[in-house]
């Protein structure tokens, strides 16, 4: 039987072993999310820089800003024309917070009873070595047709630079479908949530703890405030649906901020709250905006204190089909690893992904190694098996997207474009929801 069109010609086998070693080797790296640091990412980039020098990938490392590098690597196939496929990680992580918290020292990449724990093993270290390995073991296995690029993107735990000035830059024109390597629990996560980080600062008068009549408390408006953006959350549950994968809206306070508690017999005249926002596909960003603007600024006024909104960060739901190319490819890698086909789901929070659909029109679509929950919490860990299960996973799809599309089979065009909610992956979700049981097996 001959081989399709520019395949490879051995089945690809990945290192396993060297994919656990690489996570354990991040994971000793304190490369944590601080704009306050003189650098961040510096050590892994530097880790993974040799790496790819000895495997002989052209790559380039871009100082997004002092301190915060971007590497980016290109795996040419070499077995003729066909489509570019992205894998996606981050090399930075948050902090582990209070050593003494950890049952495990945060950085020593320990392996015990299976797992492989420190800060940073699941979100997301272990998915950059597995994708890798992954490339790396489709690479030994003979040409194939298009390319490859690898990112190792930089603050995905603060402000996405690295994915902004990605996506911003030439290297991310000309590529069809990105998988990002980011902890979901064997799902294949065609959407995600939006995100829209606000404050509100408050102005009223200040005055004597003892003359509140003389006051216009921003403490007393605040109080009033987070009980309206509850009714908030409600109505936007209601006018924005409930999506089968992502859940509904959220409107969240998380930060309620006035007066100093060295002095606790003034009323204070200025004040902060800090809204997280989390919407889902369909969402109208503008219309949610103006309703919690309008829902503050009414409550603020019965206490006579002023608001100002005001957004620091907007973040859109995404959504890509269930039919189109790069899922096709992802659940037809799980399937030839697992022996079933994984479940469908929504990635909670946002990725570097969201970034690369808003900003530049990419397809995203969100699948890598370790639990869906367990991201930024104490005694954080990765199945080790998972390592390798998912390395050969990237691998089998990426040698199922480029010899697709080399083959014609169709790259364009392929179900719902990422980022759009429509109707042409309705009948694709309810396949995905009938193999949610079989998935499960697989976990």
């Amino acid at each position: 039987m001959l081989s399709r069109p520019g395949a490879p010609s051995r089945d690809p086998v990945v290192d396993a072993d060297a994919a656990v070693r690489l996570t354990r080797d991040l994971v000793r790296l304190r490369t944590v999310s601080d704009a306050g640091a003189d650098q961040v990412e510096t050590p892994a980039v530097g880790l993974l820089e040799r790496l790819f020098a000895e495997f002989g990938w052209q790559y380039e490392v871009t100082e997004v800003v002092p301190g915060r590098q971007n590497l980016v690597a290109v795996v040419e196939g070499g077995g003729g024309a066909g489509p570019t496929l992205m894998f996606e990680g981050h090399t930075d992580v948050v902090t582990e917070g209070r050593g003494e918290d950890w049952s495990v020292d945060p950085y020593g990449g320990e392996i015990r009873d299976g797992r492989l724990w420190g800060r940073g093993s699941a979100d997301m270290k272990s998915g950059l070595a597995a994708m890798i390995h992954g490339v790396r073991g489709l690479q030994l296995a003979g040409p194939f047709p298009g390319r490859i690029v690898l990112g190792a993107l930089c603050d995905e735990e603060g402000m996405m630079l690295g994915a902004k000035a990605f996506a911003a830059s030439a290297a991310a024109s000309g590529i069809d479908g990105v998988i990002v390597c980011e902890p979901e629990g064997y799902e294949v996560c065609t959407s995600a949530r939006g995100a829209i980080r606000l404050r509100l600062d408050l102005t009223g008068v200040m005055a004597h703890g003892a003359m509140p009549q003389e006051a216009r408390s921003p403490l007393v408006a605040g109080a009033r405030i987070v009980q309206a953006l509850a009714g908030v959350e409600e109505w936007a549950v209601e006018r924005f649906g409930t999506h089968r994968h992502a859940g509904s809206v959220t409107v969240t306070p998380t930060v309620l901020r006035a007066g100093d508690p060295g002095q606790l017999n003034v009323i204070p005249a200025h004040g902060m709250i800090g809204v997280d926002v989390r919407t889902v596909p369909g969402t109208d960003h503008g219309e949610l905006l103006a309703r919690i603007s309008e829902s503050a600024r009414d409550a603020a006024a019965t206490a006579g204190v002023t608001v100002e909104p005001a957004v620091v960060d907007d973040r859109p739901a995404v959504e890509i089909g269930e039919d189109h190319p790069v899922v096709a490819a992802l659940v037809a890698g799980h399937r030839g690893e697992h022996g079933a086909a994984p479940a469908f789901g929504a990635v909670p929070g946002t990725t570097d992904g969201t970034i690369l659909t808003r900003d530049a029109g990419l397809p995203t679509v969100v699948y890598g190694p370790g639990g869906k929950w367990i991201a930024h919490q104490k005694d954080e860990y990765v199945e080790v098996a998972e390592i390798g299960q998912y390395a050969r996973v990237y691998a089998a799809a990426a040698r199922h997207f480029l010899t697709a599309g080399a083959a014609g089979d169709g790259i364009a065009g392929a179900g719902a474009r990422a980022g759009e909610t429509g109707d042409a992956s309705a009948d694709a979700g309810e396949t995905a929801d009938a193999s949610a049981d079989a998935g499960e097996a697989a976990r």
